[in-house]
């Protein structure tokens, strides 16, 4: 027996595991459980309701029955036979019940749904993205903060307040019509993209990346290009997604630590797959002549991509891609970007004068002290240097960035 508790050690380290288990099949699964129910349910809320009650059920019985083989498939079974009692409100629920799974026959192609349902133009930009990466992508609140450099009870105020609107309005569950199609793909894309952000590096301390949400985001990217011919920012996402994701296999080593790309072994890098990218990035940009943002940071990744060496990086190129993505895209993040060009292209101290005036935006994001850092540094400004990287290290929590910042600091 435990001290502390009287309970038998063996029931104890059996809860325990299985609370464990059950957080992290609801932190990777729980968006995806409740857009899974969303098409027979038609309203946010209840879905999220039946995910909530298997999750109650589960926090019950896992730790007297075990935690079972397929605990998301487990999660899905008990919301869907809780559901009954809405759907047999419903006459045809036997036949929506019959037609829903899990895994989902087409769970990508019902999420692409969801997120243009989520996208509606009823609700602020802000809402909409916040929205669709936390119901849809299943991102915490705290994930969505992160990406947007904001406080996360502001995420889930904009969260809140949108899933109320959707059910007030009875905006329907759907793909809209072609014609409506370009007013909502701004924010399509921008979902796409963040999601492909947080599975590239991820905000949280429990992975360094997540590989599952990088596919999700190329095949979304890839769906979208293909619904979309004429519009170039879909090709641009997804040649900007692909030529990333051709530098896989440098940016850990084999201890899990992040390798920066001026270290990087560059003869790891899948050649073809940035050759196929570019192609469809020059392909694109002829066809249309209509440059955005995606476009534009698939070309700054195109440009690194075809260097041989650090050393033979146009950063002259690159510094005028960043000009015209301030131009069509102005950004506080996209500033501290340029700035790194400029380190390369102009020096360090002209660099650093580029970041003057964004402290107190990107005061919470740690790349912006850790990009300080380094600049102060290649000026010997040591003890500067070593203040912003430790606030660096303070706001991140990715283990392989903590442990890059660590080895700079001398910890380990």
């Amino acid at each position: 027996m435990t001290a502390a508790t009287g309970e038998p050690a063996h029931r104890t380290s059996a809860a325990k595991d299985g609370q464990e288990v059950l957080a992290r099949v609801v932190r990777e699964h729980a968006g995806r459980l409740a857009a899974s129910l969303v098409p027979l349910l038609g309203d946010f809320s209840a879905a999220e309701d039946l995910v909530q009650d298997a999750v109650e059920i589960a926090l019950r019985r896992w730790p007297v029955e075990g935690v079972p083989e397929r605990p998301d498939a487990w999660l899905f079974t008990v919301a869907r036979r809780r559901g009954l009692d809405v759907l047999r409100r419903e006459s045809n629920y036997r036949a929506k019940l019959a037609r829903l799974t899990w895994p989902d026959p087409a769970p990508r192609d019902d999420r692409l749904r969801l997120i243009f349902t989520c996208c509606h133009p009823a609700l602020s930009r802000a809402a909409r993205i916040a929205l669709t990466l936390r119901v849809v992508c299943g991102l915490s609140a705290a994930q969505i903060a992160a990406a947007f450099v904001v406080p996360e009870a502001t995420v889930a105020q904009r969260i809140t307040r949108a899933k109320r609107k959707i059910g007030e309005a009875g905006i329907p569950y759907r793909v809209p019509p072609q014609e409506e199609l370009p007013q909502r793909l701004s924010e399509v894309l921008a979902v796409v993209y963040l999601l492909f952000n947080e599975g590239y590096l991820s905000s949280t301390a429990e992975r360094a990346q997540a590989r599952d949400l990088v596919d999700e985001a190329e095949w979304l990217a890839a769906l979208l290009a293909n619904l979309l011919p004429k519009e170039p920012e879909a090709a641009g996402l997804l040649a900007l997604i692909r030529l990333h994701r051709a530098r896989g296999a440098a940016r850990f080593d084999e201890r899990g630590h992040l390798v920066l790309l001026a270290d990087q072994e560059r003869d790891r890098w899948d050649r073809q797959a940035i050759a196929e990218a570019t192609a469809l990035l020059t392909r694109t940009a002829r066809a249309h002549r209509r440059p955005g943002p995606y476009q534009l940071q698939a070309a700054i990744v195109a440009c690194h991509a075809e260097a041989g060496t650090f050393a033979d990086t146009d950063w002259a190129q690159i510094l005028v891609l960043y000009d015209m993505l301030l131009h069509l895209a102005p950004s506080p993040v996209t500033r501290l970007h340029r700035a790194v060009a400029v380190r390369y292209a102009l020096g360090a101290r002209v660099a650093l004068a580029e970041l003057e005036g964004l402290g107190d935006t990107l005061e919470r994001y740690p790349l912006f002290h850790a990009t300080r850092a380094e600049l102060l540094r290649d000026l010997d400004l040591r003890e500067e240097a070593r203040r912003a990287d430790e606030r660096a290290l303070e706001l991140t929590r990715n283990t392989a960035q903590q442990a890059l910042l660590e080895r700079r600091l001398g910890w380990d």
